[in-house]
């Protein structure tokens, strides 16, 4: 702990990095007691306060229909994160299974897991993403199934890199001339060792995971209206650029804070594991 601290403390940008996404989370978790104006993130109408500018009471401003933008923004927070979090709950064991399966075993098994995951990989995320939610409809649930889709295969690449240096290490060899079972030597002695890499991906990878998703509600292949979501604020405000500057460049900056905030953490975070190992 007194290392990490260290770290933190020597590194503004961690700190910045920790404290953006703390503001974040704390949005996210908490914003029925924060949002001023809760009941704006469905199909509210109001139109005496339609299209207002910042100022009090919305600091944000308001959208075409009168929504609070600052109340909207902390629900699609939310939003956000529920979906990233999915996303890399699935990609993730998945991803890094195969990994450790075609890392370890080799021949035909690494050749068929890894061919499979090179197609996956020479198409782009975007492109691979859009092609899916254009034949699904699109719904929160889609979408995360179309991010995952495209995401597993990073750690697959990943874990396997690790896995076949680590498989000729000592420990390994000690743990198989001993008789233990390959499932363990897998699971027991490499996966461990794959463990800071991991988090680390998992920490910038949640930052890449919300600007796809929002690129894709951007696109309308996202999260469908009224439900709040940054992708489509932004795309909703870019209408009526720049005379409602307002309802874009917030929502943008909201994008900016949660990527930039999870990739200075996990620039962190990868100095901490790298000086603990």
């Amino acid at each position: 702990m007194r290392r990490t601290f260290h770290i933190l403390l020597r590194n503004p940008l961690s700190l910045l990095g920790l404290g953006l996404v703390a503001a974040v989370v704390l949005s996210a978790v908490f914003a029925d007691f924060i949002a001023p104006f809760p009941e704006h993130r469905g199909a509210v109408v109001d139109f005496a306060n339609f299209n207002r500018p910042p100022g009090w009471p919305y600091i944000f401003g308001t959208d075409l229909v009168g929504r609070d933008i600052f109340s909207r923004i902390l629900y699609a927070f939310r939003i956000s994160l529920v979906l990233g979090a999915v996303v890399l709950a699935i990609a993730v064991p998945i991803g890094v299974t195969v990994g450790l399966v075609a890392g370890y075993l080799g021949g035909w098994t690494e050749y068929a897991l890894m061919r499979v995951t090179d197609v996956f990989l020479s198409i782009p995320p975007l492109v691979l993403a859009m092609s899916i939610m254009g034949v699904l409809e699109p719904t929160l649930t889609n979408g995360m199934l179309a991010v995952t889709a495209m995401w597993w295969p990073w750690y697959t690449r990943l874990v396997y890199n690790i896995t076949r240096a680590e498989k000729e290490e000592g420990y390994v060899l000690a743990a198989e001339i001993i008789g233990a079972s390959r499932l363990h030597v897998i699971f027991r002695e490499i996966l461990p060792n794959c463990v800071p890499s991991i988090l680390t991906k998992m920490t910038l990878d949640l930052g890449f995971v919300i600007l796809i998703a929002s690129s894709l509600s951007f696109l309308g292949l996202g999260v469908q209206p009224p439900t709040p979501d940054l992708g489509s604020m932004v795309a909703e405000g870019a209408t009526y650029l720049p005379d409602s500057w307002w309802m874009t460049v917030f929502p943008g900056l909201a994008i900016l804070v949660a990527v930039f905030g999870f990739n200075l953490l996990g620039d962190a975070l990868r100095e901490i594991l790298g000086s603990d190992q």
